[in-house]
This record gives structure tokens, C-alpha cells and sequence, in this order.
């Protein structure tokens, strides 16, 4: 009976339900590795043909807009009855009204979102820099140099505006791609890593607990028989 109690404590320390979380975990893991190397490959093609990316980001962007607009219109119209139904109307309509502006004019759209770039960048830059100056904390150098690089970035980009808008929001976005690409790769193959110490640590652990399940249940006898003697 001890015996088979030992069996059942080592069957439950590598059972199949483990087993299999294990492998959904790793399947998951290999998943998130392979999207960041497409985002990756996305990147650098992006940085390639810039121009291709800021007009796809453009359709992409005038998409979600019109897909959004729809969504909250149905949302609205199911929502009739409250008090902002005519506000959600509105923000429906101007989404919708954007993405259809953009779809059309895709170039005059990107330069338009160029100069909305280039202004946050001054204006974040112009914050940030007199932030640190005035409160100089313990990472003012490092937030002046911030503030100094984004108004020098939203310089260079109104110097060159309208003529490298075609360029620039497709620069952005391929780096985004490719950082968030890189991200995934590294978490992907870290997490997978982990997992397999975790599976080398817990096959000793899994059968050293099986072993003193085996020895207390040998010992039981022996007391029990003691026990009877006295």
C-alpha cells in the first residue's frame, strides 16, 4: 500500500498534466518569438522603402479610423436613450469623416501628421527642457539632453517639411515595428530559457520528494510494529 502511495507521489511529480502545460507554455513562448522576428523583418524593410511604409501606415491609420467611426455609430445608436448619444454621434462622424480624408489623400494627410509630429516634438522638447532647468532633479542632465534632442527633431523635420513627409512618418513607423519586433524576440526567448531551467529544476526536486515519500512510508511499518511490541 506504501508502495503504490510512492508510485502515485512520483507519477503526480511528472504527470502528463504538467507535461502538457509545459509544452503549451513553450508553443506559446515560440509564437511570440516568431511575431517579433515578422515584426522585425516588417522594420527593416520599412526603413528600406520608407516611402511604401508612411503610405501604408496612412491607410492603415484612415482603416481604423472608418472601422472606429463605424463602432461607435452602432454604439450610439444602440445607446439612443442616454444623455451623450448626440456626443457619440459626433465623435463617430468625425472618425469616420478622418478616415475618409485620409483613404483619398493619403500624401496630404502625411504631411499634415509631419507637422503634428514635428510641433509635439518642439513642444515636448521646450517642456521638458525648462522642467529640468527649473527643478533639477537627479536625472536633469539626462532630461536636458531629451529636451534638447526633441527640439533639434522638430527642427530638422519643419526644415525639411513638406518635401520629406513622405518619408518621415514611414521612419517612425518602421522603428516601431522594429523595436517592438526586437522586444518580442527577447521576451520570447528568455521566457523560453526560464522554462527550461524550471523543467531541469524540477525533475531532481520531483524525485526527491518522491524518495522521502517512500522512506516515511517505510518507516511506518517498522514504528507501527514497535508500537505493537511495547
Amino acid at each position: 500500500m506504501d508502495a503504490d502511495r510512492a508510485e502515485g507521489t512520483r507519477a503526480k511529480a511528472g504527470g502528463p498534466e504538467p507535461q502538457r502545460d509545459k509544452k503549451k507554455l513553450n508553443r506559446s513562448f515560440a509564437l511570440m518569438t516568431a511575431l517579433g522576428v515578422i515584426l522585425v523583418l516588417a522594420g527593416l524593410v520599412g526603413l528600406v522603402y520608407t516611402g511604401v511604409a508612411t503610405l501604408t501606415s496612412m491607410f492603415l491609420f484612415g482603416w481604423l479610423l472608418l472601422i472606429g467611426g463605424v463602432v461607435g455609430l452602432l454604439q450610439a445608436v444602440q445607446a439612443r436613450r442616454s444623455n451623450y448619444f448626440w456626443l457619440a454621434v459626433v465623435v463617430a462622424a468625425i472618425n469616420l469623416a478622418a478616415g475618409f480624408v485620409i483613404l483619398r489623400r493619403p500624401e496630404a494627410s502625411a504631411e499634415a501628421l509631419t507637422m503634428f509630429a514635428a510641433l509635439l516634438f518642439l513642444t515636448a522638447g521646450v517642456f521638458r527642457l525648462v522642467g529640468a532647468l527649473v527643478v533639477r532633479g537627479a536625472n536633469c542632465g539626462l532630461a536636458v539632453v531629451q529636451g534638447a534632442f526633441g527640439i533639434l527633431l522638430g527642427f530638422l523635420i519643419l526644415s525639411s517639411w513638406p518635401g520629406d513627409s513622405l518619408y518621415v512618418i514611414g521612419t517612425f513607423f518602421s522603428l516601431a515595428l522594429l523595436f517592438d519586433g526586437l522586444s518580442l524576440v527577447a521576451m520570447g526567448m528568455g521566457s523560453r530559457r526560464i522554462l527550461g531551467l524550471v523543467r531541469e529544476d524540477e525533475a531532481p526536486a520531483g524525485a526527491a520528494a518522491a524518495d522521502g515519500a517512500g522512506e516515511a512510508a517505510a518507516k511506518r511499518p517498522a514504528e507501527d510494529q514497535e508500537q505493537s511490541n511495547n
